[in-house]
């Protein structure tokens, strides 16, 4: 059985970045780099890296079929909102969650995963 019809991008021994199937894209659960920024830092890092993943496999924000939004406090929930918004201007939104949830590293305030349609 071939799996060559499935490409997989920054790939380590727990999981792949990007996954892409049948001109699906799927992103793993994006999380920021630098914990000592803001619930609003770490959204703005978490977006750029989305759109970079996107890039590598063909594709970008405007072509998002889906997101799922993990955040530590409901209190952020406005601030996210915000900068999604400001981050989506000009595209139409995608359909999306968002979950208060216990994120694997304490000082992580957001973790984000989409799946977007290649271009």
């Amino acid at each position: 059985m071939s799996h060559s019809d499935i490409q997989k991008f920054n790939t380590n021994e727990v999981m792949s970045a990007v996954t892409v199937f049948n001109q699906v894209v799927y992103l793993s659960g994006q999380v920021p780099k630098n914990t000592d920024n803001d619930v609003a830092g770490q959204t703005r890092e978490i977006l750029a890296t989305i759109d970079e993943l996107l890039a590598l496999a063909n594709t970008d924000k405007s072509r998002l079929l889906s997101a799922q939004l993990y955040i530590k406090n409901l209190s952020d929930f406005s601030t996210v909102n915000a900068i999604w918004i400001d981050w989506m201007n000009g595209c139409v939104a995608p359909s999306r969650a968002t979950i208060q949830a216990d994120l694997v590293n304490p000082n992580w305030l957001i973790e984000i995963a989409v799946t977007a349609a290649q271009n």
